[in-house]
């Protein structure tokens, strides 16, 4: 007879959402890849964060919390026009598909994305913690908006570091920053990008271990970032499963997300992980294409295996393991690398992942805006542009979910620049 050790073990080999191991891995990826320095703090991170997990008071101040400031549930929309708009495309290509497609609104959140979901569990986990003052990094600034706004609702001093290049193509969100009372510190070096950015905050928390809390807004980073991250962004799988069964009495067969570090995709995925018959997509930032070198942020599709920022997963790097910049239009989208249980998913061949190009982003951009009234943020612009070539090919009872991790409004000047729109 087996064991109870020997069942648990099957048991955690039988699922896809028992990781990471004891060591933060899943797979080859993640773990611990810091300073000395940070050790200490990352460790009681971890220690606190399993005794919140478990304490009954930290998960109802949560949901209470995201329901009465956060807006959630968000709804799960049916978009009824882009259904039928894939399913002419079938219909000219002599086919009769054309999936069903549904949108997960987490861009009605309060700031304006799914961002809050993690922000919320952070800022109480360092509330408990006895943390007094706040750091973190931006990019395409949703996260950014969102750190200030929960330090402005419990009274925390905030500093937000974002590339000087994101800070110019995302000038909304850094207003709100400075109107929420975050200091924002533009980053200069490399490319004034996201990457750039985590490097800054990760020298002011080595140089201010005492009292600082580094509220990281994607599932990368040294354990245990990426499994809290994903255990936050959760809500979003969790949500569409009780209603798609509110909805059509089943689960859905296609997900859809776009990843950047791919805390908005692992949140929509993670639920449905052992559901083998949910077929499952993350879609990277192709940029200018994925065979142009530098020319994308597809990290998956175009990079391999190393470590970067506190865990290993896949990056964009040359022969020598110096890091690439990338490309993106999407400020959100163009970071080197991706959490590492993504690169865990993509070994596993449980998670399909391809790149969409800028290009491709922008005409679903404006496809959204014109047939469903959503305009969208140039990072699920990229979802939807996979949504594009890949609708139509499915048969019309396929239900596909695709998630609406943000609004445009910060997207609006800067596209409007790129369609030639004088405003």
């Amino acid at each position: 007879m087996a064991s109870k050790e020997d069942k648990a073990a099957d048991a955690k080999r039988n699922t896809l959402r028992a990781g990471p191991d004891a060591e933060g891995q899943f797979g080859l990826f993640g773990g611990r890849f810091v300073a000395e320095t940070l050790m200490p703090l990352i460790l009681d991170l971890e220690t606190a964060y399993e005794a919140a997990k478990n304490d009954p008071a930290f998960q109802a101040e949560l949901t209470n919390l995201l329901l009465h400031y956060g807006g959630r549930p968000s709804p799960l929309y049916y978009a009824e026009r882009l259904t039928e708009h894939f399913r002419d495309i079938a219909r000219d290509a002599g086919g009769t598909g054309g999936a069903k497609i549904y949108f997960k609104r987490d861009e009605l959140n309060h700031t304006g994305s799914h961002k809050i979901n993690n922000c919320l569990g952070q800022i109480q986990l360092a509330r408990r913690m006895g943390k007094t003052r706040i750091i973190a990094e931006t990019g395409a600034g949703q996260h950014g908006v969102a750190v200030a706004t929960v330090c402005a609702r419990f009274g925390l001093p905030c500093e937000i570091y974002m590339g000087a290049t994101d800070v110019a193509r995302q000038a909304p969100n850094v207003a709100r920053m400075h109107m929420l009372g975050a200091k924002v510190n533009p980053v200069t070096a490399g490319a004034g990008t996201l990457k750039d950015a985590m490097n800054e905050a990760l020298r002011d928390w080595v140089t201010n271990v005492r009292d600082t809390y580094y509220l990281i807004g994607t599932a990368a980073g040294p354990h245990p970032y990426p499994a809290m991250v994903r255990d936050f962004q959760a809500i979003i799988g969790n949500e569409v499963r009780e209603q798609m069964m509110e909805r059509e009495g089943r689960l859905p067969d296609t997900l859809v997300a776009c990843i950047g570090g791919g805390s908005n995709a692992i949140g929509l995925f993670h639920p449905f992980l052992d559901d083998e018959g949910v077929a499952i997509y993350g879609v990277e930032a192709g940029g200018h294409g994925v065979e142009v070198e530098n020319g994308h942020a597809a990290s998956m599709s175009g990079g391999s295996p190393g470590v970067l920022h506190g865990n290993r997963t896949y990056l964009l790097q040359d022969a020598e393991g110096q890091i690439l910049e990338g490309h993106s239009i999407s400020a959100g989208l163009d970071y080197p690398g991706v959490g590492p249980e993504h690169a865990w998913l993509k070994d596993t061949g449980r998670v399909n992942y391809v790149p969409i190009t800028d290009k491709e982003a922008l005409e679903a951009f404006q496809l959204s805006a014109k047939l469903e009234g959503i305009i969208p943020a140039l990072e699920p612009s990229h979802a939807l542009a996979w949504v594009t070539k890949l609708a139509p090919t499915l048969p019309q009872d396929n239900i596909l979910v695709m998630n609406m991790c943000g609004r445009g409004d910060k997207d609006v000047f800067a596209v409007a620049g790129y369609l030639g729109i004088k405003l």
